[in-house]
């Protein structure tokens, strides 16, 4: 078993499929997705727009202190660990 910290390892990779979310440029579509609401759940790779509700999809396994930037309201974000220990964006500018 390897004693990395989550830090240390390698970030997971994730496929990203187009989700029909048309209110970017059709070559940005596929990191961007509508928020379901209160049932919806965030993927390791995913975070949620606090502006817009619009849920940013990354390739690459999201972690504290990444940034992140939402094309729809053109709000830029980094991401940090809540209260609850779910991760979610806090906007810069």
């Amino acid at each position: 078993m390897s004693s990395a910290s989550p830090a240390e390892r390698p970030r997971a990779r994730f496929e990203l499929d187009d989700r029909g979310f048309d209110e970017v440029p059709r070559k940005y579509r596929k990191y961007y997705r509508r928020w379901m609401g209160e049932g919806d759940a965030l993927a390791p790779n995913e975070v949620l727009c606090p502006v817009c509700k619009v849920v940013i999809r990354s390739s690459r396994e999201l972690r504290e202190g990444d940034r992140v930037y939402c094309m729809a309201c053109m709000t830029r974000m980094r991401v940090v660990r809540a209260e609850d220990g779910l991760l979610i964006a806090r906007v810069e500018y």
